[in-house]
């Protein structure tokens, strides 16, 4: 099976900060790559699950407070108005079940609130926040996230 989260899980310490924001209860947090909305994070598991429902009792009770605290850090640090959490693992390619921790940002125009904000998701490649950029914010949103524990 060629899956790319677990790939990624499999070398943990190699990854670069935009891809392991934090591990945490069975978990990990990466900066989607593929957007134009600063901030938008993905919550992975460590395992490969393909449903909410495989999940054991330790990942599922990890969840909640992991999308609390990343919604509480990304507040602190971007001033996002809320964030939405939504599961799909559906697409093509992405069928490793994860977790969208998306900043919904005060500017957002209505086009994009609810729904909408997948507008802001593959993206052409040209548009895609930086990885420098994602980089950076991964290592402050890192440095909070540790607070937090």
């Amino acid at each position: 099976m060629n899956c790319s989260a677990c790939e990624n899980n499999a070398r943990l310490e190699e990854l670069p900060p935009r891809e392991n924001v934090a591990v945490r209860g069975g978990w990990r947090v990466a900066h989607a790559f593929n957007t134009t909305l600063f901030g938008w994070l993905v919550v992975i598991p460590l395992r490969h699950v393909e449903r909410f429902a495989e999940l054991n009792d330790g990942e599922a009770g990890a969840f909640a407070p992991l999308v609390r605290d990343l919604s509480r850090t990304l507040h602190d640090e971007l001033g996002c108005a809320k964030t939405y959490v939504v599961v799909l693992g559906e697409q093509r390619g992405f069928e490793h079940l994860h977790a969208h921790v998306i900043p919904r940002m005060p500017e957002l125009d209505e086009a994009t609130m609810g729904t909408g904000v997948f507008s802001l998701l593959d993206r052409p490649e040209n548009e895609w926040i930086p990885e420098p950029e994602r980089d950076e914010l991964a290592a402050t949103l890192r440095r909070r996230l540790e607070r937090v524990l």
